[in-house]
């Protein structure tokens, strides 16, 4: 089947792309919606550009769609990209959705509409069993956004392994943090893994710290050979 999947860098939407190669579906884009509202409802911000060099990396073309992130309105460019994306022969869009009610039921209603299939494939997924596996599985998944208790300033630009997963495990106890950040307690940026044909080198950041939340932007970056 040929399909896109919605892709923001980040580890759901990495890992839908995961499962639609294992699959062996045809993925013809990554659809990337780039908002310029930093407090989007829908759509994942931290280093959306960097979706430009993700997607070279992956060897799979994108998508790009800027929209001003307004609630509701937003939805209306989503909807053009969806139709836009059917009209080059896409069937079905992945989407990294894992409890988020609120943006899997737009989105499907929006595949209704324009007649695309919408799958998601870790919907209601154990948390702590999906983020294990992203990293058994080889994925490298750095964090560039914290907006929880329990998460300081040192967790930005780490990358997650299996020290980091206890480390959550700790503080969910402690403060209810979601160990998949479904809650939007940190965001995510896929630098590394198995589907990538190279991997992202930071040469450029910056922290920007608010009292309990920041983010780590990525300035400058390349590709590597693997």
């Amino acid at each position: 089947m040929n399909v896109a999947v919605l892709f923001s860098g980040g580890k759901d939407s990495t890992m839908a792309l995961h499962a639609a190669l294992e699959e062996k579906e045809d993925v013809k884009y990554l659809l990337s919606m780039k908002s310029r509202n930093d407090e989007s409802y829908m759509f994942h911000v931290p280093n959306i550009h960097i979706t430009d060099l993700l997607s070279e990396a992956l060897d799979i073309p994108l998508m790009s769609v800027e929209t001003d992130g307004v609630k509701e309105e937003e939805l209306e460019d989503l909807r053009a990209a969806f139709i836009d994306l059917k009209n080059e022969g896409v069937e079905a869009i992945y989407t990294g959705a894992l409890y988020s009610v609120y943006q899997k039921s737009r989105i499907e209603k929006l595949g209704r509409d324009v007649g695309l299939k919408i799958i998601s494939p870790y919907w209601h997924v154990d948390e702590l069993e999906y983020i294990r596996r992203i990293i058994s599985l080889g994925f490298k998944i750095m964090i560039c956004g914290v907006a929880a208790w329990g998460l300081d300033e040192s967790w930005l630009g780490r990358v997650i392994d299996d020290e980091c997963i206890d480390e959550l495990v700790k503080i969910n106890e402690k403060y209810y943090v979601d160990i998949a950040f479904e809650g939007g307690e940190a965001e995510t940026l896929a630098i590394d893994g198995p589907i990538f044909k190279k991997r992202l080198k930071v040469l450029k950041y910056k922290k920007e710290w608010h009292l309990d939340s920041g983010v780590y932007i990525i300035e400058d970056a390349v590709l590597e050979e693997k």
